[in-house]
């Protein structure tokens, strides 16, 4: 699949980092380094601009390492470029811990996965077919 791609960041293409890896590092462009507080959200610039093909998206996703070492997470996650955007590419982070988070340009903040997806072809029916599990939700199928 290629993807077109506008960088106007100094720093480098998102790359993956290893031959099975499903998703690329996503980098902070910032003009000057950013503390997180704890509890505090902020939208992290990218300098990144792409042209997603039709039926696809791109899924802004946590990294792990941020995760569990600092608490620091993607609000929305995940967040859904869709393929007409054309915007600059944008993370909301949040800090879940007690300490201070700082930011620097470059830094990697969160990752992107590419996944096909479709549009859904609305039926208006008055029933739906019955399952097993039926209404069940939220916990209806065990711990």
């Amino acid at each position: 699949m290629k993807v077109k791609i506008k960088n106007t960041s100094p720093n480098q293409l998102p790359t993956y980092a290893t031959d099975f890896s499903a998703g690329v590092d996503l980098r902070a462009h910032l003009n000057e380094k950013l503390i997180l507080k704890p509890f505090e959200r902020a939208l992290i610039k990218t300098g990144l601009f792409l042209e997603i093909p039709e039926n696809y998206e791109a899924q802004v996703r946590p990294r792990s390492g941020l995760a569990l070492k600092k608490g620091i997470t993607v609000l929305n996650s995940p967040g859904t470029i869709d393929a007409d955007y054309r915007g600059e590419i944008g993370v909301i982070l949040i800090n879940l811990s007690q300490e201070n988070f700082e930011i620097e340009s470059g830094d990697r903040i969160a990752q992107m996965v590419f996944a096909k997806c479709e549009q859904a072809d609305w039926e208006s029916v008055d029933l739906l077919s019955e399952t097993i599990r039926g209404e069940g939700g939220f916990g209806s199928t065990g711990k």
